[in-house]
């Protein structure tokens, strides 16, 4: 999929959300990053087959 040089991470790279933006919805809610994932703003992930990545959920306690 992408055409980047250097290439993008592949969807099932660890670092797939470092792929570029290339398609972006503010008002919906989401984003198409060229490996074919779709970023929520909730940090939840569909990925290219249809498996999906929960939203992270962090609290305040969690991060100190």
């Amino acid at each position: 999929m992408c055409q980047h040089q250097p290439p993008c991470p592949p969807a099932n790279a660890l670092d797939h959300d470092a792929a570029r933006l290339v398609s972006f919805h503010p008002e919906q809610g989401w984003g198409l990053l060229c490996n074919g994932v779709v970023l929520f703003d909730d940090t939840g992930e569909l990925l290219p087959d249809g498996r999906s990545v929960p939203a992270q959920r962090w609290s305040y306690a969690q991060a100190a």
